[in-house]
């Protein structure tokens, strides 16, 4: 079968940071699957080598992407990179500041100053619906406007956005930013759903619940995403791309909650927290609005409940998880 998409990535040489984690794994896959060579470049700090068997066209690269020296050896001969690289632990991020500033800031300026260096000018970069702060407007377009930046993390992928705007304006680069709400699905290992599988584990007779379980936030699954940033990148092509990524549907936590405790088979007694937000710098509702996506033909296949028994049957399934993140 021929498809746009197999255009774009034959034969291309595909740079993905951060491909053993969860998203970049999966992107992993679609790129060997569509014919392209790939370059992962991880530390594996929290990615897993189990989510990258050898396979023909693939080479694993362990790095940090804080040594320029070793982003630069990573992207020599690449055409395209996906920088998907981040510390992605958005409720913590207060306790360690600058581990957020350097791997999702600091790495980024070391990949885009590589790519000037090797003349590469195509980047995808996984950036974040919480730029969005507490939404005036929900749905949340991507011309919204700003709010004052109450999470380091939002902050620190606003600011990495501004970097790959300047170098798109600034050294002819071509970027797609990508806004994601949170995803789920295999390989899925932070978040709600993995944080409430492991206390209940440990207790399946109570739950503790950050907040009043009543924060309503969109999901979507991993395949859902992917496949919108593909799209994306096939037939949006202008030298800056925003992207919301999300589903048409939300959840409130309590919600959630009842379907992790059905598909574990517990009826744990809950005890909240307090207050509408899980942790300071939450917001506690998330829903946006992907219509500039999906005028390129692309729509959610799956619906959250799925996403969620999804994450859980992986997390079941996959014991390395459980004996690394406890």
């Amino acid at each position: 079968m021929t498809t746009e998409v197999e255009s774009v990535w034959l034969g291309k040489r595909v740079l993905v940071t951060g491909g053993a984690g969860f998203i970049g794994s999966h992107v992993v896959d679609r790129l060997l699957g569509e014919s392209a060579a790939v370059t992962v470049l991880d530390d594996f700090s929290t990615g897993f080598r189990e989510f990258l068997p050898p396979r023909a066209g693939l080479n694993v690269v362990e790095g940090s992407l804080l040594h320029p020296a070793s982003v630069s050896a990573a992207m020599r001969g690449i055409d395209f990179v996906f920088h998907l690289a981040a510390n992605a632990d958005v409720k913590n991020n207060l306790k360690e500041p600058l581990k957020c500033i350097e791997q999702n800031l600091i790495a980024t300026q070391n990949v885009l100053e590589a790519m000037r260096a090797w003349g590469v000018r195509d980047i995808a970069f996984s950036s974040t619906g919480s730029v969005y702060g507490e939404a005036t407007i929900v749905p949340t377009p991507e011309h919204a406007s700003f709010p004052v930046q109450t999470s380091i993390y939002a902050a620190s992928k606003v600011a990495a956005e501004g970097l790959l705007t300047s170098y798109a304006v600034g050294f002819g680069f071509r970027a797609w930013i990508f806004r994601f709400v949170s995803i789920l699905g295999p390989r899925y290992t932070h978040g709600h759903v993995f944080d409430f599988w492991r206390k209940l584990r440990h207790d399946p007779t109570q739950l503790e619940v950050l907040g009043n379980g009543k924060q309503k936030k969109s999901y979507l699954h991993v395949q859902d995403c992917v496949s919108a940033m593909f799209t994306a990148v096939a037939q949006a092509r202008s030298p800056i791309n925003i992207f919301n990524l999300g589903h048409h549907d939300w959840l409130e936590v309590d919600e959630s909650i009842a379907i992790i405790t059905r598909t574990m088979g517990v009826s744990p007694r809950l005890a909240y927290a307090g207050g509408e937000r899980g942790w300071a710098g939450d917001a506690p509702r998330v829903l946006l609005d992907t219509t500039r996506l999906r005028a390129l033909g692309w729509a959610p296949r799956r619906t959250i409940e799925q996403g969620v028994v999804e994450t859980l049957g992986f997390l079941g399934d996959s014991p390395f998880v459980s004996r690394r993140l406890g």
